[in-house]
Formats: C-alpha cells, sequence, structure tokens
C-alpha cells in the first residue's frame, strides 16, 4: 500500500483543523501562449492558455508548510498517549526544526533543537522565542544529529523528524484538500519536491481527485527525477540556490512509490530560471518566497511543464524563510 493513504491525509485534516492557518489562494489569471513562451508570469486577458492560482502556503504558521505535518504528528502522539515527557528532538538543520518548535509549543510538549554552532543567530533567536531549547553541538549540522542521538537514547524524546513520516506528509497532504475546495475544475498542481514528504501527502489526494502533480526540481537538486530514471531511491549531488529547502540528497520510498503509480510529471529548472521566477514574485505580486518555493512557478515560465489552454493549474507556494535583502536593487 503506497503511504500517507487518502483516508491519512483525511484524518490528518480533522486532527489539524483549528491548529493550522486556511491556505490562502491569490488567482493569477489566465497565461497566453506567448506569455508563457517568453517566461512571462504576468496575468493576461487573453481567452486562452492555462489559469494559475498561487497557494500561498508560505502564510502558513512558521512560513512554511511544515507546520500542518508537525501539528499532525503532535495531535497523533498525545491523542494516543505516546509522546514521552522528554517530548520530541529535531535537528534537521531546516525549515522543520521550526515548524517542530512551534507545533510543540502550540501542543504543550518539550521541544530540544540542536543545531551545528555556526547556525545562523537569527534562526537560534527564533527557536527560543517558540520555546524551544537549543543546543549547539559541533561544526557541522551532522555533528549535531550525533549529540542529538545521544540525548534521545539518554532521556527518550523521539526524534520527530523520523518518528512517523506518514504522519508529517499525510499534514502536509491536506494543503491539496484546501485548494480542491477552494478552486472548482482543478486539473494540476504544482510542487517543489526536496526529500517528498509533502509531495507524497499532496499525491495521495491527487490520486483521489484525478489530478494531475508536477514535482518540480532545481537540475542541481534532483532526487525524485533521478530515482525516477533509475528506478529506485538513490543519492545525489546537492548545488543548487535552492539547496537550502530543497536540497535533499534522495528522495523517500514514498515518495518514489507514488510518482511511480500517479500521473506525475517530474521536471527540472536551472538554478537562473528559480531567480527569475522568484524575483518576478516580488516585482509583479509583492510576495516574498524562498528560492526552492519558486521553482514551481518557474517550471511555468520556462515550459518545462507545457500546460494546455484552459488547464487550470494549481502552484503550491510552500515558504518563506529567507532573506529578502536580495530582492531590492
Amino acid at each position: 500500500m503506497r503511504t500517507p493513504t487518502y483516508g491519512e491525509v483525511e484524518a490528518a485534516a480533522a486532527r489539524i483543523a483549528g491548529v493550522v492557518r486556511p491556505l490562502t489562494i491569490a488567482p493569477m489569471g489566465r497565461q497566453s501562449e506567448d506569455e508563457q513562451a517568453a517566461g512571462s508570469l504576468r496575468p493576461s486577458t487573453e481567452t486562452g492558455g492555462a489559469e494559475i492560482f498561487l497557494g500561498l502556503e508560505f502564510l502558513q504558521h512558521t512560513g512554511s508548510f511544515k507546520a500542518r505535518g508537525a501539528a499532525n504528528l503532535m495531535a497523533e502522539l498525545i491523542e494516543t498517549a505516546t509522546m514521552p515527557d522528554a517530548g520530541i528532538v529535531s535537528a534537521t538543520g531546516a525549515n522543520a526544526d521550526i515548524g517542530f518548535a512551534w507545533a510543540a509549543r502550540v501542543f504543550d510538549v518539550r521541544a530540544t533543537v540542536f543545531l551545528a554552532g555556526a547556525t545562523p543567530r537569527a534562526k537560534i533567536a527564533r527557536l527560543r522565542a517558540l520555546g524551544a531549547e537549543v543546543r549547539l553541538a559541533g561544526e557541522t549540522q551532522d555533528h549535531a544529529r550525533e549529540s542529538a542521538h545521544e540525548f534521545m537514547a539518554s532521556t527518550g524524546a523521539i526524534d520527530a523528524y523520523t518518528y512517523d513520516d506518514n504522519l508529517t506528509s499525510a499534514g502536509a497532504g491536506t494543503i491539496l484538500l484546501e485548494f480542491v475546495d477552494a478552486v472548482a475544475g482543478l486539473d494540476t498542481i504544482v510542487l517543489a519536491v526536496g526529500a517528498g514528504g509533502m509531495f507524497s501527502g499532496i499525491a495521495a489526494v491527487a490520486d483521489h481527485f484525478g489530478i494531475r502533480v508536477v514535482g518540480t526540481e532545481p537540475d542541481g537538486s534532483r532526487a525524485l527525477n533521478a530515482a525516477l530514471a533509475a528506478g529506485a531511491v538513490l543519492d545525489v549531488d546537492v548545488d543548487s540556490i535552492a539547496a537550502d529547502s530543497l536540497g535533499a540528497p534522495r528522495v523517500s520510498a514514498a515518495a518514489l512509490a507514488w510518482a511511480k503509480a500517479t500521473d506525475v510529471r517530474s521536471v527540472v529548472v536551472d538554478d537562473a530560471a528559480i531567480i527569475r521566477a522568484r524575483r518576478q514574485l516580488w516585482e509583479r505580486h509583492r510576495l516574498v518566497v524562498e528560492h526552492g518555493s519558486a521553482t514551481g512557478l518557474a517550471a511555468l515560465a520556462t515550459r518545462a511543464y507545457q500546460p494546455r489552454d484552459g488547464e487550470r493549474i494549481g502552484v503550491v507556494l510552500c515558504g518563506a524563510n529567507t532573506d529578502p535583502s536580495d530582492l531590492v536593487d
């Protein structure tokens, strides 16, 4: 059985209702063929072309979709009385740390985050403001993870990131449930892919409703694309401007299983296209997102994915934990 299932995503939606922010949808309008060919993301009054809807998930608590999966995990552990007194540990060095810290505060759970000594002070301050205990351990995030494992072994705390991928993935899948409720006749959902947690949850919902999934990755971080080509999960080199959020060296087995079994298109775009898409979101729509978050729109702008006339496309803008200073000349 492919996981998560549609039923598990539905259960997650009920579990986190009222805890996470509802998805905000921003219609972009239709894109003419000329605009698509020119790499433009400007809404058009043409009758042809695809109609694009932006899902502003970066408005979520913590600035990324990670809040959904983290809330689903916490709620399930509390409901089943399996949350240890020592609480949870996170040591990803990425957005997931912030998501777990936020969810731990909401559910009154102890959270300990292990980070490399060189972690930016702003991130450390944000985690502490959310109530997490931050421990700096070693020069690299790998060193920090080693310290986290020692802490878990001695205290019984659980690793929130790996404890149950299915719960966090199902939480992320609720994004598409809300998209479907808001946009009638949605044909396609476009999203950036990292390790594949959000992808798997969304694929489960897409399969249920007969919606095409377009998984987009930087060409310097193409774990899903490479796994599909090889027919198996494998490690890839990571070298992309979007590596801070899409820098997974391998995709999950669940993501690969969903990609093989459903109407999925795997496409890649270069860093230059990602940078342009992110800047266009700011200059034309005053939306500030991470480079990884702009990857889906880059796929449409470059025609890495070429929609048909009249296609109704949802694009998930999944995170905005970024420094916006490079968007202002």
